[in-house]
């Protein structure tokens, strides 16, 4: 278990991190949210040993990150963000020096970088150096030297940073994937990122814990929550849909001529939607249930317009 208890960071008159406090379970994906400024990377920093808190305390497995540093970074795969590497070696090269230094030797060392290599898929430019990889390429490689000796804590800033579609797509899977038996910590601003594969959503601004739940109790709080949007051939009757039971209001995208009909809190409207457009014989070219806008609630959460 990770625990953060009253984790505090200042910098001269600036709080980074104030009073700052929760707790992380094996097989946990935390996704962890914030403006930028809001202390995500001083958090981070503050988790892995790289710089000391001002007050509070943080144990990562048991280990106290101040007082047993190293015992605590070993439990720790990490990518910070911008992913430094050396420039000058080639992939395999770093992958080696990195499973050197966590002291893998022999053949153990060589199946270790295999492993990362492979699961990384970088076997196409494993011989090239990294200052000649795309963004995307150095990144992954980045998380490849993170996962070399299989940690129970993954600690990742940004992890899709830079990469396309594709690639997102499957290191998404992989986190996932590592997420079933270990705890793994993703800062990003990426909210389809905490959707997709987060099991816990943390919000902060300011330094200060806003939020923390799931992603779909996060999503429930949205205006949007059971909204229902169409979009038809033709003009639709707007005070027939405005009068169904549970309907909050409407709102019109005249850019993609659709509606977005709301919901009362804790109200289904689809139901009633759907029984009108059948009784209205109206043609449908879209026809979907929200379940809500996380990144309006990040929105609303940290301009201090929710509680």
């Amino acid at each position: 278990m990770i625990n953060i208890s009253n984790l505090t960071k200042s910098f001269s008159r600036k709080i980074a991190v104030n009073d700052l406090s929760f707790q992380v379970e094996p097989g946990e994906v935390l996704g962890f949210l914030g403006p930028n400024g809001a202390g995500k990377s001083t958090t981070m920093k503050m988790l892995t040993g790289f710089i000391s808190p001002t007050s509070g305390s943080a144990s990562i497995l048991g280990f106290d990150i101040r007082t047993q540093r190293l015992n605590a970074q070993r439990q720790m795969g990490y990518l910070p963000e911008g992913a430094p590497c050396y420039g000058n070696m080639t992939v395999m090269g770093f992958l080696d020096f990195i499973a050197g230094v966590r002291g893998y030797r022999g053949s153990e060392r060589q199946e270790r970088v295999d492993r990362a290599i492979n699961l990384l898929e970088l076997g196409g430019v494993y011989r090239q150096t990294i200052e000649t990889l795309s963004k995307g390429f150095t990144r992954r490689v980045g998380l490849a030297q993170a996962i070399m000796h299989d940690p129970k804590v993954l600690i990742l800033d940004e992890p899709t940073d830079g990469l396309d579609p594709n690639q997102k797509q499957q290191v998404r899977e992989l986190i996932q994937g590592f997420g079933k038996s270990k705890i793994v910590i993703i800062s990003t601003h990426i909210l389809e990122e905490v959707s997709a594969i987060c099991s816990r959503a943390l919000i902060i601004n300011n330094g200060r814990l806003l939020a923390d739940s799931t992603p779909a109790e996060l999503e429930s709080r949205c205006r949007y929550h059971h909204a229902v949007t169409l979009q038809a051939d033709r003009p639709l009757d707007l005070l027939a849909l405005a009068v169904l039971p549970g309907v909050a209001g409407i709102e019109e995208n005249h850019a993609e001529k659709s509606l977005t009909v709301l919901a009362r809190p804790g109200e289904v409207i689809f139901p009633q939607i759907s029984a009108l457009i059948a009784a209205k014989g109206w043609q449908m070219k879209k026809l979907d249930l929200e379940q809500g806008r996380l990144d309006e609630v990040f929105k609303r959460l940290t301009q201090g317009e929710m509680v």
